[in-house]
């Protein structure tokens, strides 16, 4: 056996965690593929706008119906069992999707899409926190969200080659992620680095509930962050549409600048959030980004001003989810990572099911500004959470030390 062969088989970190961004950065461009391209197939069709959005909405409820269940295996079975089940349900999914282009059967496929990704996310994601050290956590976790946004951003470039074969996007997703399951093959199975009886010894209702105690507000950026990215590219183009934005410009310019903003920032604020803290990099980002969609309601009509704005909340917003994952990992045990980590993607999932539904309220109830205040006001709410959650553990602490 050569050298490099056995680092290999004893999981050379190294090698692990770029092994592991590399399922996510694949998992983005899945993601980012599907919902521009099937929307176009759709709406070619003829299939109604509501339609169109009810067939998108298949990924994140698929997200939600695994979550319940895919804790238990991951301790059972390990990591690798588990990317390598949710990789081929992703790979066999792209190969089916130009075979029989009927509503339904796309509905479902994109159900078993969300289960894979889920799949995927959450044992990358706890492979991830628990393997590194808490003062490179936040770096390592802003480069697999880089990744993922990476990832995200390049898939709708697929939307172009549907004119030279229908098939041709799927084909390219399904052949990188047929890839990844290769490197995966080379990856030395592990499990949760945990107490695994002692989490055993909970049900999971206890566990939900020891999460919610320790770390509620670790949970709200991944739902915070699921409400702005669906809301953005679920429902803008819509508003844009009601109030007379050129849609090229929104869709070519204007929500690529936020996509692409948020890979310059990704890896900057995880370590500036290894140096002064999570939370507080957690509420000065949502306090900021309230403001900055606030400000966009007054310069809508200056398109390059529009622009920097959305291209800065990129840059701010963008590392939310996994400036989330990386607090829940500082401040729940490792037993109850597993569990916290299943509790942000159903979160992610409802709040990309939420936005859309919000957003297109209030284009019909008060139509000019309706995203812009729907995006604030979460993001204001995210922040006084934060400002309640560190109240509540500063007077924990203090009451602690008194009775010491």
């Amino acid at each position: 056996m050569t050298v490099a062969t056995r680092d290999l088989t004893q999981n050379n970190p190294t090698y692990r965690y770029w092994v592991l961004v590399g399922m996510v950065l694949i998992a983005g461009f899945s993601q980012g593929m599907l919902l521009p391209v099937l929307a176009v197939m759709l709406e070619t069709a003829g299939v109604s706008s509501s339609a169109n959005g009810i067939n998108a909405a298949a990924l994140y409820i698929g997200i939600i119906l695994i979550s319940p269940f895919i804790e238990r295996p991951v301790r059972k079975f390990g990591y690798k069992p588990v990317i390598i089940v949710g990789l081929l349900l992703v790979m066999l999914s792209l190969i089916l999707f130009p075979i029989w282009q009927t509503f339904w059967f796309w509905f479902v496929l994109r159900m078993v899409v969300g289960i894979g990704d889920n799949l995927i996310h959450f044992s990358t994601q706890i492979w991830i926190s628990t393997t590194s050290s808490r003062e490179k956590r936040g770096r390592q976790l802003a480069i697999y969200g880089l990744a993922f946004g990476m990832g995200f951003g390049i898939g709708p470039m697929m939307t172009r080659l549907i004119e030279i074969n229908a098939y041709l996007p799927f084909i390219i997703a399904a052949c990188t992620s047929f890839i990844a399951w290769i490197f995966m093959l080379f990856l030395r199975n592990e499990w949760p680095k945990n107490d695994f009886e002692t989490a055993s010894q909970l049900n999971t209702f206890s566990r939900y509930k020891q999460v919610i105690k320790l770390a509620w507000f670790a949970l709200l950026p991944g739902l915070c962050y699921g409400f702005l990215e669906a809301t953005l590219h679920g429902s803008y183009p819509v508003y844009a549409m009601r109030v007379g934005l050129d849609i090229s410009f929104v869709t070519v310019l204007l929500l690529p600048s936020f996509v692409f903003g948020s890979l310059l920032t990704q890896l900057p604020l995880g370590v500036l959030s290894d140096k002064i803290g999570r939370s507080r990099v957690i509420r000065g980002l949502t306090f900021i980004g309230s403001i900055l969609f606030f400000l966009m309601v007054f310069v809508e009509h200056i398109p390059w001003a529009l622009w920097g704005l959305f291209a800065i909340s990129g840059m701010l917003l963008g590392s939310l989810f996994s400036l989330g994952i990386a607090y829940l990992a500082d401040l729940v045990p490792a037993s109850l990572l597993p569990t916290g980590t299943v509790m942000t993607g159903i979160l992610f999932a409802l709040g990309s099911m939420i936005g859309p539904s919000v957003g297109g309220f209030l284009i019909g109830f008060i139509e000019r500004g309706a995203i812009y205040y729907a995006i604030s006001a979460m993001l204001l709410l995210v922040f006084i959470a934060g400002m309640i959650f560190e109240r509540t553990n500063s007077d924990e602490s203090n009451e602690v030390e008194s009775v010491a």
